[in-house]
């Protein structure tokens, strides 16, 4: 079978997950100098958004605008010029169980849903808040795969840089549904991560950026297993929040040395990825 294989290079990275307070702060974890202590996410309110729409903003927009806003501050790029691939697995939990409550109430006069919470239920309530915010026209795509929502959005974003000869935002999280959906659906905490990925190198990046990803499609029965995490809390992330997926990657990044990471797709296709150091 022949495999095409597509090469981008990451420009900037943001990362805000449990233990894992930011990018920056995370390497020392992502390159096994340090542990990952057991530390629930926080997540800041974007700056961008007036108060008023920060208030509303429930933690699914929240934690995909300030990864993307750290992606873009860590390349240097300006938000406004970027077309975007938005990917979550399940969108915001919360707000889903408090439409679903209302909706199931014995009172009709109490099943009328607020249009603010109708608006911020949709999937591309993320996407739409940050292209508002930044004031960018550029295109904007918003997917879910389910668990294999990262490898979806990063195939996304991959075929885009190609095709439009420029940087491009990947933005991928997930936040925990509430309880009785919790149960059926248990993801721990929330998580994001951002990338900006340029079609071609950009001068004066940092080592841990600059790195050129050559990525395959390819059948997962001709490929190798998917790439575990170095450390085993990092692991554990992995194996139970969909965004988190990108950890492997994250850490062949923050190690500065060449690597290939196996991520999920869509079954029953994984991407190989060749991690080329700047």
């Amino acid at each position: 079978m022949a495999v095409t294989t597509l090469s981008v290079v990451v420009q900037g990275v943001g990362l805000i997950g449990p233990g894992l307070v930011s990018w920056a702060a995370a390497q020392a974890v992502l390159q096994g100098s340090m542990a990952c202590q057991p530390v629930a996410s926080v997540v800041p309110p974007s700056q961008r958004l007036p108060a008023a729409e920060r208030r509303r903003a429930g933690t699914a927009i929240k934690i995909a605008m300030a990864v993307a806003d750290a992606a873009c501050a860590d390349a240097g790029v300006d938000p406004q010029t970027l077309g975007s691939v938005f990917t979550s697995s399940s969108g915001d939990g919360t707000n889903c169980h408090t439409l679903c409550e209302t909706l199931a109430s014995p009172n009709p006069a109490d099943r009328l849903v607020s249009p603010t919470r109708f608006t911020n239920s949709v999937h591309n309530a993320p996407a739409g808040y940050w292209h508002i915010a930044v004031g960018s026209r550029a295109a904007s795509t918003s997917l879910c795969a389910f668990d294999a929502s990262f490898g979806a959005g990063l195939i996304a974003a991959l075929t885009q840089v190609h095709a439009a000869r420029a940087p491009l935002l990947l933005v991928a999280s997930d936040t925990p549904y509430p309880e009785p959906l919790h149960t059926l659906r248990r993801l721990p905490d929330t998580l994001g991560v951002a990338l900006v990925l340029a079609p071609e190198p950009v001068p004066g990046l940092q080592p841990a950026t600059g790195a050129t990803l050559r990525v395959a499609l390819c059948p997962a029965d001709q490929a190798p297993p998917e790439t575990p995490c170095r450390e085993a809390a990092l692991e554990t992330l992995r194996q139970q929040i969909p965004a988190a997926r990108a950890l492997p990657l994250l850490e062949a990044l923050a190690r500065g040395v060449a690597a290939t990471v196996v991520i999920a797709a869509a079954p029953p296709l994984v991407l190989v990825i060749d991690v080329v150091p700047a």
